[in-house]
């Protein structure tokens, strides 16, 4: 059977969410205090129910604890995103994740049980920052508070030269785990393997070298 999913909080985070869930074929049920915002997402979503997050015997009834995952994608208010997480905890939801506004607000969730914390401002702050510094930047994950993923389009340095020329691993300490050309990936290429013009990099490294790579290959 499929996942089910629920969110909590139809902001434009949660509702992008939402609607990214059910056009993948999930279930998926939207929760939100307000009745416009409820109405907004009623089309694209198997439910969208009315209801206040905090309240325990509104989500009880709603049947929160048989949900695979429930995402806490409430707004502002930082208190009724605790409060809420507490409750989805304390109904045995498998997997809680919550959208957090901060870091003090983030180990506050993790503290109080929520598996999985995500920072969509801060996170979209940082890969708008790298790609301003290196437009050859495509995407920009963080792994960890040391570690990346950077997927980077080749630019003129690079093309028509193969992994060991290049021998970005000895120079920046970062690793190719793959090279997409086209629709194709390439997944651990050798050290032979040529790059060629429009291919994207897949490369993992430390975020300081990372930044040292990326100064070095900007156009």
């Amino acid at each position: 059977m499929k996942k089910q999913f629920a969110i909590v909080g139809m902001g434009r985070f949660g509702s992008s969410v939402a609607r990214t869930l059910s056009g993948l074929g999930f279930e998926v049920l939207a929760i939100d205090q307000d009745e416009q915002r409820t109405q907004d997402v009623a089309n694209f979503v198997t439910h969208a129910v009315q209801a206040d997050a905090t309240d325990e015997d509104a989500m009880r009834a709603l049947g929160l604890g048989n949900f695979d995952v429930v995402v806490v994608a409430i707004g502002q208010d930082i208190q009724s995103s605790i409060l809420t997480t507490i409750i989805l905890k304390e109904m045995g939801v498998p997997t809680v994740i919550v959208k957090a506004q901060n870091e003090l607000h983030g180990k506050v969730v993790r503290k109080i049980g929520a598996d999985k914390v995500i920072y969509p401002e801060r996170d979209m702050g940082q890969r708008v920052a790298h790609h301003l510094v290196s437009p050859n930047i495509l995407d920009y994950i963080e792994l960890s508070e040391d570690y990346s993923i950077v997927e980077l389009k080749v630019n003129s340095k690079m093309v028509g030269k193969n992994l060991r020329q290049l021998d970005i691993r000895a120079k920046h300490r970062c690793n190719v785990i793959a090279i997409k050309t086209g629709d194709k990936m390439n997944i651990a290429p050798h050290a032979e393997d040529l790059i060629t013009e429009n291919d994207v990099l897949i490369i993992v490294g430390k975020n300081k070298d990372l930044n040292n790579f990326e100064m070095a290959y900007s156009d």
